[in-house]
């Protein structure tokens, strides 16, 4: 009985603290990826605990070293930690400079705690494990705000084939089929329906066919980089044969042709100003040094644009590009951006930032 009303607690330990940070102005982290805690007196962590255990009225007196638990849970192994970087940090396979390189995370990508000590951090991100020195790394709250600000709901077709309806009804229109394993990002849950982003469309699929999970970026191992700049350099000899995915489309595909299709898979049904917006995201990022520095590269990056990777692009391309999506497409090659050096869009109420159409940028 004792351990369970300590479980409780240990509970009311944790929100009762992060809400006394909060009220003092602290987050119990500091900012910049600087993984060391503010100082708090055990009085004022003492004080708290007791308040808690005055609460559910029993009599037991914390440890200093439970407290200290309580407190340090965000170093826990599974917890989780994103990239605090301008554009991309190296990951070791020691904690050490002189270490072998086994990787890069990039910035918006994040990870798992495997191993925290007081200067480098070994985690998990996909399929690269390894050191990361904690300076560029975000923990705590503020890796989770991160986490929530730059991640995505997402549901994985499990159905070999799945109709998207325009509304959450048997008896409703079908905007089209997708295919086991097809990605697509969540806009809303509603009951035993899932709202998908199906080409710039509300689509309704049965929530029994898909598998939901958030989704954050993950870095690069070494030989995942090499393959992507091999894929890269290969798309540059080949300018008019581009290869997606294992799917040749047809011949003469050119970067507005691509750029354009995109758009029209993101933005199709939004206004002109909103479809230029969408492909001057793509050529921030192809300017940045943060992302590849091609079109094809930006855009068949790992989790970054799904209709990359459920097979949308592809179709849209075999099907034609309409021609206002390839006028802005050329018109952000040509270097024209309505939204600054923005590098993000989602959904209007996702996030703050410049509203256009359905859209919002940063």
């Amino acid at each position: 009985m004792k351990s369970k009303l300590r479980t409780e607690i240990f509970v009311m330990i944790a929100i009762a603290v992060i809400a006394a940070f909060f009220l003092n102005g602290q987050t119990g982290l500091t900012l910049q990826g600087n993984a060391q805690e503010k100082a708090n007196t055990f009085s004022t962590e003492y004080f708290i605990y007791a308040g808690a255990a005055e609460i559910l009225e029993v009599n037991i007196e914390p440890t200093e070293e439970e407290i200290r638990a309580a407190m340090n849970a965000w170093k826990n192994p599974g917890s989780i930690v994103m990239a605090d970087v301008r554009d991309s940090v190296n990951v070791r396979l020691e904690p050490s400079e002189n270490s072998e390189k086994v990787g890069k995370l990039y910035k918006d990508c994040g990870g798992y705690i495997i191993e925290y000590t007081d200067e480098w951090t070994k985690i998990a991100s996909g399929e690269l494990v390894g050191w990361v020195r904690n300076d560029y790394l975000m923990f705590g709250n503020e890796a989770e705000a991160e986490a929530e600000s730059v991640g995505s709901l997402q549901a994985t077709v499990v159905a070999d084939s799945l109709r998207v309806r325009k509304e959450a009804s048997t008896e409703s229109g079908i905007y089209g089929l997708v295919a086991r394993g097809e990605v697509y990002e969540i806009i809303e849950e509603a009951g035993e329906w899932v709202v998908i982003d199906f080409e710039d469309f509300n689509g309704y699929v049965n929530s029994n066919y898909v598998e939901i999970a958030f989704h954050i970026d993950t870095g690069e191992t070494m030989e995942q980089i090499e393959e992507r700049e091999a894929a890269e350099r290969a798309a540059a000899r080949e300018a008019n044969r581009i290869q997606l995915y294992e799917t040749y489309v047809s011949s003469d595909i050119s970067e507005v042709q691509l750029l354009g299709a995109l758009i029209q898979c993101e933005a199709g049904n939004q206004p002109y100003e909103g479809k230029v917006a969408v492909g001057a995201v793509v050529m921030n990022r192809v300017r940045s040094g943060a992302y590849p520095d091609t079109i094809y590269g930006v855009i068949s990056a790992s989790g970054q644009f799904s209709p990359a990777g459920n097979g949308a692009l592809n179709r849209r391309l075999q099907n034609g590009v309409s021609e206002s999506c390839l006028q802005a497409a050329q018109e952000t090659i040509n270097g024209y951006s309505n939204v600054g050096d923005a590098t993000h869009f989602r959904r209007v109420g996702a996030h703050e930032g410049i509203e256009i159409g359905g859209h919002v940028f940063w």
